[in-house]
């Protein structure tokens, strides 16, 4: 079984402390991400949302956080209710000089059901939104 991957790289004109704020602080993240319920950065913490393709399935993630290593790197699953297959979604942040590169891969796509919305390049499509433009726009006026 190959394993299929999305990886997007960005460096942000913020300092990590910014990027690590805007990533996991719930009122930042609604402003460029998802708008949760509840989110914190601890082990074991499940928080879901609902998300899909625009006039398409509305699906409800469920997520729970893996890893966090403060300012550096949060790990989280990514499933959706009803259906096969787990991934997972990582972030993580390197200084470099007054800049911040942010890593985001997201691996584990062979698991999940071979339909049209969970193919591999809604998800390099979405990410790349996401990072290259959501987030970029949100660290810009911040």
């Amino acid at each position: 079984m190959s394993t299929q991957s999305v990886i997007v790289e960005r460096v942000f004109d913020a300092d990590k402390k910014l990027v690590w704020s805007a990533i996991t602080q719930k009122e930042l993240m609604k402003q460029w991400y998802f708008d949760l319920a509840e989110f914190k950065t601890e082990v074991g913490f499940a928080f879901e949302f609902m998300g899909g393709p625009e006039g398409g399935v509305q699906y409800k993630h469920l997520c729970q956080i893996t890893e966090v290593i403060p300012e550096e790197k949060l790990t989280y699953s990514w499933r959706y209710e009803g259906y096969e297959g787990i991934t997972y979604v990582t972030f993580e942040l390197f200084s470099e000089h007054n800049q911040t590169r942010l890593k985001l891969t997201h691996t584990g796509f062979e698991t999940f059901p071979r339909i049209p919305d969970f193919a591999l390049h809604n998800f390099e499509a979405g990410w790349n939104h996401i990072i290259h433009t959501s987030l970029k726009g949100f660290l810009e006026n911040n």
